[in-house]
Parts: structure tokens; C-alpha cells; sequence
């Protein structure tokens, strides 16, 4: 409710702000990016309450309109024109020069302000503002694209929408069978990592006793999940998700469950690209599950491997011999997951090189090469197991041959974990997973014996 009579208190507003632009002739604005900046320029001037609120909303309005090109425009018009006020900025350098002081560094501080900086916080007071930002820059993302003209802008967004969206902000609600209908229609759009077909399968995936789903939400945003988890409770650890998504599976009793697996996590908004919630996600579920079922003591993960074959395929200097390659060839074979003479061959290759892929391989700027490894040993986690033919979906096959892993949050070992892998990079690993690495070696020396 108070978000309710908060959005009708700023539309309110913003509706005498238009009505006062309406008398000053506002309709012959420019609706191209040279009159949308003037209007940004406009908003700056320092105007009352109404106006300002009207003129964001205008802005925001008319940039809907703009075609990708007007858009390009746009953007390049907020870095040329929006900058640090060059003067005031050189004075305040000039000062703090002469006698350097708290209250000159604050002064340098504020000075060296890009002015679109304040601008983007007045465009963010227009009723509907934080969402039109966020795809705003969802926009200016795709147009990036390697390039860095429009980088200083990017910076200047992200740093507003860290602010905004940090997460003493967020709020964790859970997603279940009577969550309204338009929450549960993004739910299924944005799901990214296992498709859900439709409403039962979607309803499979919340309903049941043995299932959960939790998103965080924005209070500017409440019908927008920004994230959300799919968690299935089970006994034990598992290493497939076929039989986590089965129609025909039967449900776990609750009171047997003592393992959570989270298996699926969707960012929803690429327009909040590079500002992290999920391991806050993950360490709130982590303790909203525990409180609901104390029995529960063992948390883990399913996750795919999106970027193992992508290396495999690359990688001119994989660990292989030249019949491992030839092995790997079989990769080709229509159905070659129902041969069990090829799958086994494939496993003998395939699960030392995974091993090698996380404990070894590194991109040429020293991270890991897996966006998931690197997100879930970032936040803490132990590389657990790998997976053979965990995900024998046309997807699975064609990222990873199949392979899953499960990363494991210990809960007295998240600390010291991520501080291995933040300051070190060492990549914590259970010992079945080191010794995956250990029987390549051996597969290499018998090689060069031979």
C-alpha cells in the first residue's frame, strides 16, 4: 500500500507538472536527440518540484520514441555535453592545490561530478523512472559492443543504479502458486538456465512440498523480479537434473529432506549487467531455509558448465594425446550418450580434462574461463563433484558433453574459501575432483612412456 500511495503521490505530481508545461507551450519540444537533450538541459535549470517531475517524465517519454540511431545519439550527446564543469572543476584543483584540506578535497569531490550524473538522479524521480533507466541501459550495453566512447557514461549509470539497488534496498519474497499472474509470466520468460515449457512446468517447479523459488525485488520495481533461485530439496546430493524436473517424479516427504539444491539462477534485468545480488541471493535462502527446516544440513548446487566445449573446441594446448583426440572426435555421433562403449571412452577423456578445465585452465587475463565457476567460488563455494551426463538436454550436450557440477556452501568454510580464491585464486576442490586431475597426469606420463 505505501508503495502504491507513493507511485499515485509522484503521478500526481508529475500531471500538474505537465499541465504547467502544457501552458508553456512544451508540445513544440523536439521529440528527436537533439531536443531531448535540450529538454535534459532544461531539467537541469533547476525548476520546481512539478515541473522537474514532468520534465523527467517527458524525457523518458520521448526517448521510448527514438530509433536505435536516435538513441546513439542520445548517449553521445550526454558524454560531449554532460561532463564536470570544466571551470569550477580547474578552481577547486587549483585550490586544493595551494592548501590541501578536508574541506577542499570535498569540494574537489563534488566538482569533479559529471553534470549527467545529476541529471540521470532527476530522470530517476519521474513516476516509472528507475525501471525506464534500467532499460535505458540495457540499451547503452548492447550499443558498447567493445566500443569505449560511450564508457564514461556507462560508469556514471552504474554507479547511480549500484547505489540504488544495493542490497539494504532489495527485498526477498517467495515465489510460489499464489504469486500473481504477471510475476509468474516473468518468472517463465526469464528463466535461463532450464526452460520452463509452460504453466505445469512452472507450477511443478514452485507447487510441490519438496520445491522453492525465491526472487529479489526492487521497491521502485515490485512486479520485476531482478533475480531469482529455483530450489529443490532432496536426501542426497544429486548429479543429474533430468529426474529434478521429471513430470512424473514422486515428492519428497519434507520432513526427509536434509539437502538444498539449488539448481537453477536467473538474472532477469540486463540492465543491471555487472551489479551483483546473487550471492546475497544465495546466503539469504541459505538462512530462510535453515529457520523453516532446521533438519536441513547440506547445501549445494547443480549448475551447468556453458563454456567447457566452448574450450575443448578452442584450445590448442588441451592435456591430450592424439588418441584422446581421436576420442573426442565420437563427440560427433548422433545419440553417442546411448552407446555405453563411447560414453565410457568419452568419460575416460572428458571428466580428467573438466578437472583440468577448473583447477588448471585460466583465459589469458588469469581468470577462470567458467562464468558459473567464478561466480559460486567467488561467493565461497567448494567445486564438490563433476557431474558425467548430468544434463542430456540439446543444450547440455552441445555446452558442456553433458556435464554438471555441484558447488557445495559449507557454511563454516564460505569466508575462508573466498579468500583463497579472491586473493590467491585457488580454486577449493573436493578430493574426488583432484583426483580427476591426478588420473590425467597419469594418462599423460603412461603417454609419453609409451
Amino acid at each position: 500500500m505505501a508503495n502504491a500511495f507513493f507511485s499515485d503521490l509522484l503521478a500526481t505530481i508529475s500531471e500538474r507538472g505537465r499541465t504547467l508545461l502544457r501552458r508553456g507551450d512544451s508540445a513544440d519540444t523536439r521529440r528527436d536527440a537533439d531536443g531531448l537533450i535540450e529538454l535534459c538541459d532544461a531539467l537541469l535549470s533547476g525548476r520546481g518540484e512539478a515541473s522537474g517531475t514532468a520534465i523527467a517524465r517527458e524525457v523518458l517519454d520521448i526517448y521510448r520514441e527514438l530509433d536505435a540511431a536516435g538513441r546513439r545519439s542520445f548517449f553521445e550527446g550526454l558524454v560531449r555535453d554532460f561532463g564536470p564543469d570544466r571551470e569550477r572543476l580547474s578552481k577547486a584543483i587549483e585550490k586544493w592545490r595551494a592548501k590541501p584540506s578536508d574541506e577542499d578535497a570535498s569540494s574537489l569531490h563534488f566538482a569533479s561530478e559529471p553534470r549527467r550524473q545529476e541529471l540521470i538522479r532527476r530522470l530517476n524521480r519521474a513516476p516509472g523512472g528507475t525501471g525506464d533507466l534500467v532499460n535505458m541501459r540495457a540499451d547503452l550495453l548492447g550499443m558498447m559492443n567493445g566500443h569505449t566512447d560511450l564508457a564514461a557514461l556507462d560508469r556514471d549509470v552504474s554507479h547511480l543504479l549500484s547505489s540504488w539497488f544495493n542490497r539494504g534496498f532489495l527485498v526477498l519474497r517467495r515465489i510460489d502458486w499464489s504469486t500473481p499472474a504477471n510475476i509468474l509470466e516473468k518468472i517463465i520468460r526469464y528463466e535461463a538456465v532450464h526452460e520452463i515449457s509452460d504453466w505445469d512446468d512452472l507450477r511443478r517447479r514452485i507447487d510441490p512440498v519438496d520445491r522453492r523459488c525465491y526472487a529479489f525485488f526492487h521497491p521502485a520495481m515490485v512486479d520485476e523480479p531482478l533475480i531469482f533461485v529455483e530450489v529443490a530439496l532432496t536426501e542426497t546430493i544429486p548429479g543429474a537434473i533430468a529426474p529434478l524436473l521429471a513430470v512424473d517424479r514422486k515428492h519428497l516427504p519434507i520432513e526427509r529432506a536434509r539437502t538444498a539444491v539449488f539448481y537453477s539462477i536467473s538474472n532477469t534485468q540486463r540492465g543491471l549487467g555487472g551489479i551483483s545480488f546473487g550471492s546475497f541471493l544465495i546466503k539469504q535462502v541459505v538462512e530462510e531455509l535453515r529457520r523453516e527446516l532446521p533438519k536441513l544440513d547440506t547445501f549445494v548446487t547443480l549448475s551447468p558448465v556453458p563454456g567447457f566445449m566452448a574450450w575443448v573446441k578452442q584450445d590448442k594446448d588441451l592435456p591430450l594425446s592424439d588418441e584422446d583426440r581421436e576420442v573426442l572426435k565420437r563427440l560427433d555421433e548422433p545419440k553417442w550418450f546411448e552407446s555405453p562403449e563411447t560414453a565410457a571412452l568419452l568419460r575416460s577423456v572428458l571428466e580428467p580434462l573438466a578437472a583440468h578445465y577448473f583447477l588448471k585452465a585460466r583465459t589469458s587475463k588469469g581468470r577462470l574461463i567458467d562464468s558459473v565457476a567464478r561466480f559460486h567460488l567467488g561467493n565461497g563455494a567448494r567445486l564438490e563433484r563433476i557431474n558425467w551426463l548430468g544434463d542430456l538436454s540439446p543444450k547440455g550436450l552441445r555446452e558442456s558433453a553433458g556435464v554438471m557440477v555441484n558447488y557445495l556452501y559449507r557454511l563454516d568454510d564460505i569466508e575462508k574459501n573466498h579468500e583463497a580464491y579472491a586473493n590467491d585464486g585457488e580454486v577449493v576442490a573436493s578430493s574426488a575432483v583432484k583426483k580427476l586431475l591426478k588420473s590425467e597426469g597419469r594418462r599423460l606420463l603412461d603417454m609419453r612412456l609409451s
